[in-house]
């Protein structure tokens, strides 16, 4: 049975520990805050220019630009690039997790077909750096202070990558913000750029657009910015659920050491009693004796 002494010690690193999650659980929820305001302000530019680009998307010559054309990826020696966004810290929960184990998932599915790795954030990095899969690319401490340029950087990356034929396809694994609680795994084709599914109606219906100045002009000019907003989003989403993550985590851990501290400050009570209580019968029983 441990000591009185013991059970305080320990009682007292709990305590601590808790103030520890405490704090880390109200920086999360202040970081939290301007993160999702960021997604919130990012997402509606990006979804209206992700369904006028793949709207676009049907409606040229996949010829017109480099970013825009359809490889077989059926075809002997065709290479996928995974852009894989992690965290670069840990203690929170299961994001890390559920990022490496989707982009596992899509590795073990290619079916022999090679893969190219692209990691953002410390976590997925350091995972997949130690099992010797080739990487093309590696950003890490972004997310300290994320800015437009870090999303420009990756983006242009993956059009290098897509343009030059190293690769044919490019997929985007990160964590979507949905809530506080809850966050959702998503992978989303990044380049070539994605066709709108268009219904028999529709098609009767489509209209051409009048370009001006060029249509080649206006590709090489909005495509890749169109590109690096869809990186940028997922960055800004990947951040913000992090710290929805670590705050829900830090929560639950902080709840966790109050029960420990129950349980253990209940315990060191019957330690003590049954102590208390040893010493009365001692003193009872030597004075039965005399």
């Amino acid at each position: 049975m441990p000591s009185l002494i013991d059970i305080r010690r320990r009682i007292r690193a709990v305590k601590s520990t808790q103030q520890i999650t405490k704090a880390m659980k109200m920086v999360a929820a202040s970081k939290l805050r301007r993160a999702q305001e960021r997604v919130l302000n990012a997402r509606p530019y990006a979804r209206e220019m992700q369904r006028v680009l793949a709207e676009l998307a049907t409606r040229v010559d996949p010829s017109a630009h480099p970013l825009l054309g359809q490889r077989d990826l059926a075809a002997p020696g065709s290479r996928t690039m995974l852009v894989v966004v992690s965290a670069d810290k840990g203690l929170c929960g299961s994001f890390n997790t559920n990022i490496i184990k989707a982009a596992s998932n899509l590795i073990v599915s290619s079916a022999g077909r090679p893969i190219v790795l692209g990691l953002v954030g410390r976590k997925g990095r350091d995972f997949y750096k130690r099992r010797g899969f080739e990487i093309a690319f590696e950003q890490v401490g972004i997310f300290q202070t994320l800015k437009y340029a870090d999303a420009q950087h990756i983006g242009r990356t993956a059009v290098e990558e897509f343009t030059s034929g190293r690769v044919d396809v490019v997929q985007l694994v990160y964590n979507e913000f949905k809530s506080v609680i809850q966050q959702r795994v998503v992978v989303e084709q990044l380049l070539p750029i994605a066709r709108a599914e268009v219904t028999s109606d529709e098609a009767t219906a489509q209209i051409d657009y009048l370009y001006e100045p060029a249509p080649q002009d206006i590709f090489n000019q909005l495509l890749p910015r169109y590109i690096e907003t869809l990186v940028y989003r997922a960055l800004l989403e990947s951040n913000a659920a992090f710290f929805a993550a670590q705050m829900t985590a830090m929560d639950t851990a902080t709840k966790n050491a109050s029960e420990m501290i129950s349980q253990l400050t209940l315990y060191m009570n019957k330690v003590r009693q049954a102590a208390i209580t040893r010493e009365i019968i001692e003193v009872v029983s030597g004075a039965e004796a005399l």
